[in-house]
């Protein structure tokens, strides 16, 4: 039994059906107040800052999840429904539990990232974790990138393994530090399949030289 289904075993009750559409539908609200109240000054307050959670406002170490990805009206839509359509996607697949336990990691992980690097973070990274999780299980889904542009998942899952690249060998530390972070539910949850994807792959490229280099020799004989 995998480490995942023992906790599922124990925690599952608790298990928020629905993740990704209270977060969409909250980064929505938070848009929405912060484009007709812009005096709110809500991406000031909600986002996670290390320095002004030491100072009391645990609020943070939550509310930066709800922190609209964008400003932009247009952007924000087509954002908005394709983190749905991936989260909610990852939940069918997997159920509410273990996709709760994947976005949970990744939380997690992100903010340990913030406090190391003492430097506010954003869910930027925390996102992309959850499109390389759906691009693996679903590496040939058609997506219609801005509702046009038909795309497959795993040349935007590999788009976005060039963007964590730049971001750990070109960026500041804080970035660096972000991209590690996003990844570590990734690894978490497809590590040991990755690890004997690897193994198989090595032990058939043997066998194919050996057969060659067999091949070879009865020829020259």
């Amino acid at each position: 039994m995998k480490w995942f289904q023992k906790l599922e075993r124990k925690f599952g009750r608790y298990a928020i059906h629905d993740l990704m559409l209270y977060i969409v539908i909250l980064n929505a609200v938070v848009f929405v107040l912060t484009l007709l109240v812009p005096q709110s000054e809500l991406y000031a307050k909600f986002a996670l800052d290390p320095a002004k959670v030491l100072e009391g406002e645990v609020w943070r170490l939550v509310t930066f999840l709800i922190l609209p990805p964008s400003t932009s009206p247009i952007w924000i839509v087509f954002t908005l429904y394709f983190y749905y359509l991936v989260g909610s996607n990852l939940e069918n697949q997997w159920g509410s539990f273990r996709f709760n336990l994947y976005y949970l990691i990744g939380v997690l992980s992100t903010i340990a990232a913030a406090f190391i690097g003492f430097s506010p973070v954003t869910t930027e990274h925390l996102n992309l974790s959850l499109v390389l999780a759906f691009a693996y299980l679903f590496p040939n889904y058609e997506l219609l990138l801005f509702f046009l542009l038909p795309v497959k998942m795993k040349y935007i899952a590999w788009f976005n393994w060039a963007f964590l690249a730049f971001s750990i060998v070109f960026g500041p530390l804080p970035r660096k530090l972000g991209a590690v972070a996003s990844v570590v539910n990734y690894f978490a949850f497809f590590g040991p399949d990755l690890i004997q994807s690897l193994k198989l792959r090595w032990i058939t490229y043997k066998n194919r030289k050996r057969f060659r280099d067999a091949f070879r020799n009865k020829r020259r004989r």
